[in-house]
């Protein structure tokens, strides 16, 4: 019929895409509360990348400060039996602070099995510090044992003295010591405990430092250990998180710095690792599953930071490498 409107198509109905996306909402659902039942029956086992399996729970336990190794109920691992010396540092002398225990003994170890004789800085624990000597010694290597505080600039210029009467020169530094104490909240970090950080930290980078560089020749080393919670901070260590940002600072501005003179300067950025450290921190209650929340699912061992030392360490392996920080985090942040 002329005239005559065509028909409008009744609209498509809804309600069979709304069963449609509910049919998936509730596949994808059961297949959630399986996923999460099979985790909740296995927890999330860790990453063993290396050549030998790390410890993954670690004892419960507190350390009354400054931290001794020795009392550690979990030994932390230091001597690295995977790792074969090559010469990398033959006949250099290197000197680190906190060298006694953690990271410092670890990084002594293996700068001596690449030939590097060692001097080591550290506060008050004698017991541990002569059991890393031991352990240079075994190396085939000297280790001159230098008892005093960072804090303290006439200290530390007598440290790089008499690391220069010892060996007769200085080819590497690595600024190691550190200060950590936990603080929930800012009110509660009082003047003295934020000074104590602050001055051991950064402050003790700055003094051995300005010591050591009228010492240093071209292919020299200056290596300062950073930390995670300067790239990412830390709610529950606000001075130690604040200090180790500005290490990162001030290996990148002593890097341009130095640079003319050949000096090469670069930070280690460890994430968790089982040092004295943070058994002297932490309640005993808050340690037992310490560095699972990495990507690793453990936290690191001293040994394992160790190599990354000696490559900025060693000429041969770095030599266009200076002002870098090098995230030893354990995979993928974030």
């Amino acid at each position: 019929m002329a005239g005559k409107k065509k028909a409008r198509a009744a609209p498509r109905s809804t309600a069979g895409a709304v069963r449609k996306q509910r049919e998936i909402q509730n596949r994808m659902d059961r297949r959630d509360e399986e996923h999460d039942s099979r985790s909740g029956q296995k927890k999330r086992g860790a990453v063993q990348a290396g050549g030998r399996r790390q410890p993954v729970d670690l004892p419960a336990q507190h350390l009354a400060k400054p931290g001794h190794e020795h009392a550690l109920e979990e030994q932390p691992r230091y001597l690295a039996p995977d790792y074969r010396g090559s010469g990398k540092l033959a006949e250099r002398v290197a000197l680190i602070t906190g060298g006694d225990s953690g990271i410092g003994r670890a990084v002594a170890v293996l700068f001596a099995r690449e030939g590097a004789d060692v001097a080591i800085v550290y506060l008050s624990e004698d017991e541990d510090a002569r059991r890393t000597r031991e352990a240079v010694e075994h190396e085939g290597r000297e280790c001159l044992l230098i008892r005093g505080d960072v804090k303290d600039p006439v200290f530390c210029s007598q440290a790089v003295d008499r690391t220069l009467g010892k060996f007769g020169h200085l080819d590497v530094l690595v600024n190691n010591a550190a200060f950590q104490e936990h603080s929930e909240n800012i009110e509660d970090l009082s003047e003295e405990h934020l000074q104590e950080t602050l001055q051991t930290n950064i402050g003790g980078y700055f003094h051995m430092a300005r010591a050591a560089v009228p010492h240093l020749g071209e292919g020299s080393a200056i290596i300062n250990t950073g930390s995670e919670t300067g790239l990412f901070g830390n709610p529950m260590l606000l001075d130690y998180s604040a200090t180790k940002g500005a290490i990162h600072a001030f290996t990148r501005s002593l890097a341009k710095n130095l640079l003319k003179r050949g000096i090469r300067v670069n930070a280690v950025a460890p994430g968790p690792v089982w040092t004295p450290l943070n058994p002297a921190d932490r309640p005993a209650g808050k340690l037992d599953e310490f560095g699972q929340g990495s990507a690793m699912g453990r936290a690191a061992q001293p040994e394992e930071l160790s190599p990354a030392y000696v490559f900025l360490a060693a000429p041969s392996c770095s030599s266009y490498i200076s002002g870098s920080v090098l995230e030893v985090l354990g995979g993928p942040t974030g």
